[in-house]
């Protein structure tokens, strides 16, 4: 028969030692451990040490009012780089509208959530390290012709009056506090 090792009591922490989640400096610290975290996989990769490039351009987005926009690119730089997104030449805060998002090993983006008139405007990403730095913009614009219906267990998008221009590829960002999840479809216009 074995014994059960003996439970060691869980100490407090130190008087002064608390954090709250909501101040915008934690805030801030999460989001550059975060970018740190996610290049710390890259570096073992990169050998060579320079200015920061944009591999993928971000690209022009569509917003349909009431739903998000997302905004992406790729981007290479060791070290790990310091990445700002604005819009119209003004810096955008990480939180309720606006989410900076890192996915690794190279892909940024920025999602706009909510939509509307407001958002549209030029938007960019200005990423720099202690080598350099770059950066891209596109714009967000409205469409008029593209309406969504939110049901129970699915979301449709109309687009009325299909054109050649409207051909791509379409994205679909969905989000609750258990977390998110994208999918996509491509148009073809014959």
């Amino acid at each position: 028969m074995s014994k059960a090792a003996p439970k060691k009591a869980v100490a407090p922490p130190p008087p002064g030692c608390t954090l709250d989640i909501n101040d915008p400096q934690v805030q801030n610290a999460a989001i550059r451990i975060q970018a740190s975290y996610r290049g710390h996989r890259s570096r073992k990769e990169l050998k060579e040490k320079g200015p920061p490039r944009v591999l993928q351009a971000l690209k022009d987005v569509m917003l349909i009012e009431g739903s998000a926009a997302r905004l992406e690119c790729r981007i290479s730089a060791f070290p790990d780089p310091f990445i700002r997104w604005l819009k119209d030449g003004r810096e955008l805060k990480d939180g309720p509208k606006y989410r900076y998002v890192f996915e690794d090993p190279d892909i940024v983006a920025l999602v706009v959530r909510d939509g509307e008139l407001a958002d549209l405007g030029r938007y960019t990403i200005a990423v720099k390290n202690t080598f350099g730095e770059c950066s891209d913009s596109a714009r967000i614009l409205v469409e008029g012709l593209v309406f969504y219906d939110i049901g129970s267990n699915s979301t449709t998008l109309t687009i009325k009056r299909v054109a050649a221009s409207d051909a791509g590829k379409y994205e679909v960002f969905v989000e609750n506090s258990l977390g998110t999840d994208e999918s996509f479809a491509r148009l073809d216009v014959l």
